[in-house]
């Protein structure tokens, strides 16, 4: 008679959302954290070049935050919801990590201020709506290409997080079942019987 083999236990699944978290600060930091330097790299490297390669072709004006809640806001959304809205753009720029952030530093304490902030200047402030037309009045259509770039790049960096969340992928071993283990000569006596 032949007994079922027993299941293959693998070991539970643990998530490492510290890795998480250091890869959407810097994309591919967590899997470097983890030991796999190589894929953290080439994360690094392909998302900020994709990234920093969309602003260069937006004329470093397309990744921020604006403040027109005040002028529209169809479903009374909150303040910042209702600037999310209007530029959902940023919604998906927010998941490249830390270089999204003077966005939202300049969002929330030069919105109405014209001054240079101290440390970053108006790197990822809002344009004033003069130049924003010109832009778009007299450019071609790479500062549209510039903001998808830039978008794809945050998204992709969500598929990054994961990866790191998730931990690396192995193969389940498979451990022989007793019956496999048994000698050819112990077969044809267990069948003799």
């Amino acid at each position: 008679m032949a007994t079922a083999s027993p299941a293959i236990k693998t070991p539970p699944v643990s998530r490492d959302w510290t890795a998480g978290a250091l890869s959407y600060l810097v994309p591919g930091m967590g899997q470097i954290s983890q030991g796999r330097v190589g894929k953290g790299v080439f994360f690094l490297v392909s998302i900020y070049a994709l990234f920093f390669y969309g602003m260069y072709l937006g004329s470093w004006k397309n990744v921020y935050l604006p403040d027109t809640a005040d002028k529209t806001n169809p479903w009374r959304l909150p303040h910042t919801l209702a600037n999310i809205y209007n530029r959902p753009q940023f919604a998906g720029q927010f998941w490249v990590g830390v270089a999204a952030w003077p966005a939202v530093w300049q969002y929330n304490f030069f919105k109405n201020n014209n001054n240079a902030g101290p440390l970053i200047g108006e790197f990822e402030r809002q344009p004033n709506e003069t130049l924003l037309n010109d832009l778009e009045r007299n450019g071609d259509k790479t500062r549209d290409l510039g903001w998808v770039f830039t978008v794809i790049a945050g998204v992709l960096n969500i598929m990054v997080i994961y990866d790191a969340v998730a931990g690396p992928a192995y193969r389940a071993s498979v451990q022989p079942s007793r019956e496999t283990d048994a000698k050819p000569a112990d077969s044809a006596a267990v069948a003799g019987h």
